[in-house]
């Protein structure tokens, strides 16, 4: 029967469930032996991936355009129409899989995960997560709306991004009130959207047998081999090690700006980094950065520049920043060998930072498909995922400069490398504002049902992990900071999961430090296992040790500072 299962989404996009249904009986009546699972498996694969598919490239459109309603529409009656049914389906061939005892090659790290998939499913969540999709799109829509009249044209916020590199205080103060301006008017619509995503996940957990979100989503996530009670370790190490090196960042950006205290326009994105000063100005087009980008992945490794290099020649970039557009970036997944780049590319250097993580995803995706068949193989979860992404920032670092095919001079690159290991250590403190916040908003939901309390919250930890910024007067735009992350509404819980990739990322890196080319074989085969192996396996393939106590952060930190002394000193 599947040698009819067409192979390219182009030709099921208009595909009822009526129509994939069939495959999913037929895999489920198919008896599965030990000489039959791995064609079973394939067969599985082949339909899931067409399904991922469509559901990929509709997901993609929403976000290319969040006022475009007919994508939304498209989306919304795929995920009711037919990802609901397959949820279902999908379930039952799990059962089925696990229900036989085999243990497929490959399979014994997987098939943890679909037993807990197996445990969590509830036929009455299906069209819950079809609602959070929903909420998604309704987040995208007021990010990405926002836009404020500068110089008597309509900017979007990102598109102000290069003033933070100006030497006029004074400008960049009237930016950065804009922006603030403009967010703080969609406080109400944000405060009602989280009321709305907070009891739609707390209905979902009780579905599933659970009080507590926290537990159910840990779950669903494939957490089994660290607990939130590790992560509460890991925030102590942070405030222990890393807020004090951080604070030492911002102490040398009070100096240099000759300013008496520090502001939130002294910085750049998330008001936590400093930007580039004097400003670094890598492209002057989209065509440039992917070109230049393309070299140093090159240089990194030849095979992962043809494979970027495919990616350019088939479409799959879509980097310049526009009016509608959702923030941020992403890569995302289309169909097997086949990621897709996302991102709002403004002129600066986080742009090309942004592009070289984006493109560890992607090599990680490339990687994992060319050396696993099975679908279930590639899940690999967010935490290696973030280790595939910021190692690629990292070891594509030494190829900044022009001579290799990258951006900039000599003392631009050093410039570039010291602000991204200066970027490394004021990270880990906001991370951890982040996901202590997520803790306490799905152990104390009643509480954190009124937005008010969640304002107070964010307040508190910002003010214990992040102590280097004046925020005086400023209050209404500081406590409402958790509104501007995407992950507290769209990804809950995910944002620990950097945290810890960098830990892992850090450890590549210094191991690059003695021999680059070592180092990035050791990176590709971590991404070569996909999902086959635990985090601390994966890791240690990737030569570093999934670990987040003060002693391993101790040693990190001064590895980093160690560089970035050795960078100022070459100036």
């Amino acid at each position: 029967m599947f040698d009819s299962l067409p192979k390219d989404a182009q030709q099921v996009k208009d595909w009822r469930w009526e129509q994939y249904a069939p495959y999913f009986d037929d895999l489920a009546e198919r008896p599965l032996t030990k000489a039959s699972v791995e064609q079973w498996l394939a067969d599985w694969t082949r339909l899931g991936d067409l399904l991922h598919q469509t559901f990929a490239r509709l997901r993609i459109a929403t976000t290319q355009d969040t006022s475009d309603q007919a994508a939304v529409e498209r989306l919304q009656a795929f995920m009711k129409d037919v990802w609901e049914p397959a949820e279902i389906a999908n379930n039952r061939l799990t059962r089925k899989l696990l229900d036989s005892g085999l243990v497929p090659p490959g399979y014994a790290v997987p098939l943890r995960a679909l037993r807990a998939e197996a445990e969590l499913f509830r036929e009455d969540n299906v069209p819950l997560f079809t609602a959070e999709q929903k909420l998604q799109n309704e987040f995208n829509a007021i990010l990405g709306a926002q836009t404020v009249i500068w110089d008597g044209e309509e900017r979007t916020l990102i598109q102000l991004k290069p003033i933070f590199q100006s030497d006029d205080r004074a400008l960049r103060e009237k930016a950065w009130r804009a922006i603030s301006d403009r967010r703080l008017a969609d406080r109400g619509k944000l405060n009602d959207l989280w009321r709305r995503f907070l009891e739609l996940r707390l209905k979902i957990a009780r579905n599933a047998g659970y009080d507590d979100y926290r537990a159910f989503r840990w779950k669903q996530m494939g957490r089994f081999d660290y607990t939130p009670q590790d992560c509460e370790v890991f925030h102590a190490a942070i405030e222990k090690v890393v807020v004090p090196a951080a604070s030492r960042i911002y102490e040398r950006q009070r100096q240099l700006l000759g300013v008496d205290r520090l502001r939130p326009w002294d910085l750049d994105r998330d008001d936590v980094y400093p930007p580039s000063r004097p400003p670094l100005k890598p492209f002057q087009t989209v065509d440039e950065l992917v070109s230049r980008a393309e070299a140093i992945f090159t240089k990194v490794d030849p095979e992962l520049g043809a494979d970027f290099a495919s990616m350019r020649q088939r479409g799959l970039l879509d980097l310049d920043n526009r009016k509608g557009k959702a923030p941020g970036g992403y890569q995302a997944t289309i169909t097997i060998g086949t990621p897709f780049i996302f991102m709002n590319a403004v002129g600066v250097h986080d742009d090309v930072q942004t592009l070289l993580h984006e493109g560890g995803h992607a090599f990680h995706w490339m990687e994992t498909s060319r050396h696993l068949p099975y679908l279930h193989q590639w899940w690999y979860t967010p935490e290696m995922a973030e280790v595939a992404s910021m190692s690629m920032e990292l070891l594509a670092a030494p190829y900044l400069a022009a001579k290799h095919g990258g951006f900039y001079s000599e003392a631009d690159a050093a410039h570039a490398r010291r602000e991204h290991l200066e970027h490394l250590l004021l990270f880990w403190p906001f991370m951890a504002v982040v996901d202590a916040f997520q803790h306490w908003v799905y152990t104390h939901a009643r509480e954190a049902a009124d937005p008010a309390n969640c304002d107070a919250k964010w307040d508190e930890l910002w003010t214990r992990f992040i102590p280097g910024v004046d925020w005086s007067d400023l209050d209404d735009a500081r406590k409402t900071g958790w509104q501007r992350k995407q992950h507290i509404f769209q990804y809950p819980f995910y944002y620990v999961d950097y945290g810890l990739a960098q830990v892992g990322a850090a450890q590549v890196w210094r191991n690059a430090l003695h021999d680059q080319q070592a180092a990035v074989r050791q990176y590709r085969h971590a991404l070569s296992l996909g999902g086959t192996r635990t985090l601390p396996q994966l890791y240690a393939a990737a030569g570093a040790k999934f670990a987040w106590d003060a002693d391993t952060l101790d040693e990190l930190v001064s590895v980093i500072e160690s560089k970035l002394s050795e960078l100022y000193a070459a100036v």
